[in-house]
């Protein structure tokens, strides 16, 4: 979780539900005008944006979404989702989180996980994906994905039977291994950071610079895509580490290792990175000069 996350489990419910009803109005006043304006985004523009952008077809692409960043888009999640599809092409893999999660992870509430039926808090995007589109959802109860493409059980099989949420057998570690692009589409590695704790732990948690980690782990229900019901064993993240994070002070590093570009994508400014590179100059910036997301400029 970033500093706002942690913030915001600080402040009283009430007071951020009424915060979040005024962003919501706000937007929406907003995007009526663009609409309004002719300032519209169709599918065909959209696949013209991301082509632009460097979205590759024929490559794996994991997707961290804010929808209200992109504009008015005729359609909505649909447009956006059969864009990414077009894109990309039938033989690739399209990979978006669905995490159920909004708070700290150590506060997430230990209620029956269904791979099925819990939605996504992870925008509207995801959620659409999700419940329409997903053929796979993977069964961890605190960062699973949802994946469409002909290697989707590949990637969601095992996920939850990791010791931690970015395991080996996760998706977050399969696409960085794999290869693939990351797209951060109106968001940055500070809220949707989720591929550098998978290179946490490929460095290997139990010896990482921070305790990234509580040191006791939490038992989630869990129900599977076939009815069955199990407990899922996972380590929460640290809250007071997660205090310390500045992930997007990565980003000039990668960008500097062309791992990562700046792009924009309808009216959303973006990222775009190699999954490969993301990882494999993370990895190297730990081992020379300690450079984590605590410590963006070395230790």
């Amino acid at each position: 979780m970033s500093v706002r996350d942690v913030f915001r489990s600080l402040v009283p419910i009430v007071i951020l539900d009424w915060n979040r009803r005024r962003k919501k109005t706000q937007v929406r006043n907003a995007l009526a005008h663009k609409k309004n304006t002719g300032a519209v985004w169709t599918k065909e523009r959209l696949v013209d944006s991301l082509r632009s952008a460097g979205v590759q077809y024929g490559v794996d692409l994991l997707v961290h979404s804010a929808m209200s960043r992109i504009g008015y888009v005729e359609g909505g999640p649909k447009t956006v989702v059969d864009a990414l599809r077009e894109v990309i092409g039938p033989e690739a893999n399209l990979l978006m989180p669905s995490s159920p999660v909004t708070t700290l992870q150590a506060k997430h509430p230990q209620e029956v996980f269904s791979v099925l039926e819990t939605p996504s808090k992870m925008g509207a995007i995801t959620e659409y994906f999700r419940s329409n589109i997903a053929t796979e959802r993977s069964a961890h109860p605190l960062e699973p994905v949802a994946v469409d493409g002909p290697d989707a059980e590949w990637y969601t099989r095992g996920h939850h039977t990791d010791g931690t949420p970015y395991g080996p057998q996760s998706p977050w570690m399969k696409h960085l291994e794999r290869g693939g692009q990351l797209l951060y589409l109106g968001t940055t590695l500070i809220n949707s950071g989720t591929s550098l704790h998978a290179v946490e732990d490929a460095i290997g948690w139990k010896s990482f610079a921070f305790p990234i980690y509580l040191e006791a782990s939490k038992s989630f229900p869990v129900q599977l895509k076939d009815g069955r019901n199990v407990t899922v064993v996972t380590k929460c993240h640290n809250p007071d580490v997660s205090n310390l994070r500045k992930c997007d002070g990565l980003i000039p590093l990668l960008e500097t290792k062309g791992a990562l570009s700046r792009v924009t994508i309808g009216e959303a400014p973006a990222l775009l990175a190699d999954a490969q590179a993301f990882k494999s100059v993370l990895l190297a910036a730990y081992r020379e000069n300690g450079t984590t997301m605590y410590t963006p400029q070395g230790s």
